[in-house]
């Protein structure tokens, strides 16, 4: 893969501004209580679901996790909609019925976040598997936090897409924690890549960094369309903040929070772009200003949506 243009490196840069304002806004009103449930945000990590959703067209498919708004804002979900769907309301994707953990957008490929911890791997192989069988062309990824490679159906997934050379790329976001343990606790050996040794499947372990996760993105979603099989990519990054909004990270101490947020993917990105003038001072404040009043504006709109009706909690189940 060669270096992505400058349209593309703006645009990527846009996204990661929209998935950090997205996530601080949703902490704000979460704290006010404007939504229910928990909230999971993945402030800290926003390179690898815009590196890697860069390279996938809206027909392909993407699974992602309890922490996944990210990936789902990366894949171009509409925001105004989003927001309905977190705040509960009935304008929202799934009526306002999936809050935080279940988001998902069929049109854009976006087949729903998920509680269960490696509960979207099995889907997005089954999303890979039909996309061969029907001879679409179309790629799945699967996004998933490294606690989830001790599942069985992370080893289950991974063993059948070998097999079948299915056009998937699994996505591990290991930062660190898998909940309230650390690596070394559930973990012994030291990077996720080990996991795809067992399969012999391709793997490649890259920094939070969003143009060495574009570029290893760009390698497997290629691989994947050209019907070699699936690749395994490790992304190591830091968890800003705790599993959830309102853990007090007890277990992890304020010395290596305080550590973590030091380690900023999107300032990075943003200090590279100003120092090679692909962006000047003038255009990050624009973009920034830009995005905040369309985060705004989402919540807004989201506010002023009405709640679904009694009469309507039965719509779309099969009974």
């Amino acid at each position: 893969m060669g270096k992505p243009s400058k349209e593309t490196m703006v645009k990527m840069y846009r996204t990661m501004v929209k998935i950090r304002k997205a996530e601080e806004k949703l902490m704000e009103v979460f704290s006010k209580g404007d939504i229910l449930g928990f909230l999971h945000v993945s402030i800290g990590q926003e390179a690898a679901p815009v590196g890697i959703c860069s390279h996938l067209a809206d027909a392909d498919y993407i699974a992602t996790t309890h922490r996944g708004h990210g990936h789902a804002i990366a894949k171009g979900i509409d925001l105004k909609l989003a927001m309905a769907e977190l705040f509960g309301k009935k304008d929202g994707y799934c009526l306002g019925r999936s809050g935080s953990m279940h988001l998902a957008d069929k049109s854009r490929g976006i087949m729903g976040a998920n509680g269960i911890v490696g509960g979207g791997i099995p889907i997005a192989t089954g999303a890979a598997f039909a996309a061969k069988y029907r001879k679409t062309n179309q790629v799945a990824v699967s996004t998933f936090g490294e606690g989830a490679t001790g599942e069985g159906a992370f080893h289950e997934a991974l063993n059948f897409a070998a097999i079948k050379k299915l056009p998937i790329v699994y996505v591990c976001e290991n930062n660190g924690w898998a909940e309230f343990s650390p690596h070394s606790i559930h973990m012994s050996i030291q990077s996720v890549t080990q996991r795809a040794l067992a399969y012999d499947i391709p793997a490649v372990s890259v920094a939070n960094n969003v143009l060495e996760i574009y570029e290893e993105a760009g390698k497997a979603v290629e691989r994947a369309r050209q019907g070699d099989g699936p690749t395994l990519i490790e992304v190591r990054s830091e968890r800003w903040h705790g599993h959830y909004v309102g853990d007090a990270q007890k277990y992890r101490g304020k010395e290596k929070v305080e550590q973590a947020m030091t380690k900023d993917c999107l300032l990075d990105y943003e200090k590279e772009l100003l120092q090679t003038n692909t962006l000047k001072k003038k255009d990050v404040e624009k973009i920034n200003a830009e995005i905040g009043a369309e985060i705004e504006e989402a919540v807004n709109f989201a506010r002023e949506c009405p709640y679904p009706e009694v009469s309507e909690m039965m719509k779309g189940l099969y009974l």
